[in-house]
């Protein structure tokens, strides 16, 4: 049950952390229009040079000395990005960059662990995937938060907004690796790989066709999981005249993390709602039924017209939290938070079925492929200025429809002649 809390708390700092990227994006793609989703691309661009060394790392120093490895690296990560709120001129921005990506290592490393910790710790099948979905639980929670609490802290972006506006959640985030540190130290950790005491294998993890195209998956996953809230934040918070608002409205920033906010809050719903049923049904199962109506609302919010309005919770500066009118397409993306919630333990529930001694590799090589979330979102980001904000979401349905096929088709184990013991 330790063990099970501190993953479970584990999985929350990986959402702290790297839900910040997309609103400190709003605030460096005032002076930098092209860096709006650097950040973003820069943390999960470290997934792809550190998935399969985190990988690697479950196999020599274990789970616990890994989560150590990446707390520490968490904290430097944020006081680079801190320090590029002192750091003046044109090389500001740079710094910050750096930042995004020694985080990106961090996360890395705490998934590499987590995902397949608590998979282990609920034996595999139904109730791994119920264990994972317990931890993102918490993950959903912090990452509603944080949004909220950078468009809070920024109000309206304008030329003046900084780094040093959101100075609080970057001391508090530092807070939160240091504590974690120490606590991570004191508690015990199950090894099993150690257990196993081997480090060569006939196989790989590559070998498994279920795996490999569970791993193109959550490649595409994360990119979704990312683009849907961020163009939400940015549709809203753009007040250029080109986004929801009218060139110049007040509060625009804040009201975009408000209501993307909405969106990882309906990610808990669903994960705390998959943790009741996911002993129950399928993880396939749930998984065609969510990708399927995740496309549905997806085309709908493309084809409603943006003069088709509805009032949603948001936040500004002088009114605080009240209702706002917004455009409905908004609404219908962010309830596909309750989508995308079940989306990442259930494939890699069925990724990792079945590969016994080959997981933390596969954990690791997983943990790669995430890079799709910086990828993905960064293609998204470019088309949405070309061609419209809701027109970007198109490369969002493509996406969905290949998670659809994976549950259909693609995570069944046909390697099952591969001994894994």
């Amino acid at each position: 049950m330790v063990a099970i809390v501190t993953m479970c708390f584990i999985f929350a700092m990986i959402s702290f952390v790297t839900n910040m990227a997309a609103p400190f994006g709003n605030i460096w793609g005032n002076q930098y229009p092209w860096s709006k989703m650097a950040g973003n691309l820069m943390n999960f661009l470290a997934y792809l040079c550190m998935g399969i060394p985190a990988g690697k790392m479950l196999l020599k120093i274990g789970y616990k000395n890994t989560t150590l490895v990446a707390l520490a690296t968490g904290f430097v990560g944020i006081v680079i990005q801190w320090i590029s709120s002192k750091v003046g001129g044109g090389s500001a921005i740079y710094v910050y960059l750096l930042g995004a990506f020694v985080c990106g290592f961090c996360v890395c490393m705490l998934n590499t662990v987590v995902n397949p910790m608590l998979n282990i710790l609920g034996g595999g099948g139904n109730k791994g995937n119920q264990y994972i979905q317990i931890g993102g639980t918490l993950n959903s929670l912090t990452g509603t938060l944080t949004p909220l609490l950078v468009g809070a802290l920024i109000g309206t972006v304008t030329a003046s907004t900084s780094m040093s506006d959101v100075a609080p959640l970057l001391f508090i985030a530092m807070g939160v690796f240091a504590v974690a540190f120490v606590i991570i130290s004191l508690v015990k950790i199950p090894e099993p790989a150690k257990e196993r005491n081997a480090t060569v294998y006939e196989h790989s993890a590559w070998n498994f066709r279920h795996f490999v195209l569970g791993a193109i998956a959550i490649f595409f996953y994360v990119g979704i999981e990312i683009g849907i809230p961020s163009q939400v934040n940015f549709y809203l918070a753009d007040a250029t005249g080109k986004g929801a608002f009218p060139a110049g409205f007040a509060g625009a920033a804040a009201i975009g993390g408000a209501i993307a906010a909405i969106y990882w809050l309906l990610m808990m719903v669903g994960r705390l709602c998959s943790t009741f049923i996911s002993g129950k049904v399928s993880t396939r199962a749930q998984m065609i039924t969510v990708s399927s109506v995740a496309i549905l609302l997806v085309l709908i919010a493309i084809l409603i017209p943006k003069s088709v309005t509805i009032n949603m919770p948001g936040y500004s500066a002088a009114d605080g939290f009240r209702m706002f009118q917004v455009p409905l397409s908004c609404l219908f993306l962010v309830l596909c938070g309750l989508c995308t919630s079940l989306m990442w333990g259930a494939i890699f529930n069925l990724a990792v079925e079945g590969l016994g001694k080959y997981t933390e590799a596969a954990s690791g090589i997983f943990m790669m492929l995430v890079v799709g979330g910086g990828i993905m979102p960064f293609i998204q980001d470019f088309i949405a200025k070309g061609a419209g904000y809701m027109n970007s979401y198109w490369l969002v349905i493509a996406m969905l429809c290949y998670l659809l096929y994976y549950a259909l088709i693609g995570c069944k184990n046909v390697n099952k002649d591969i001994p894994v013991d």
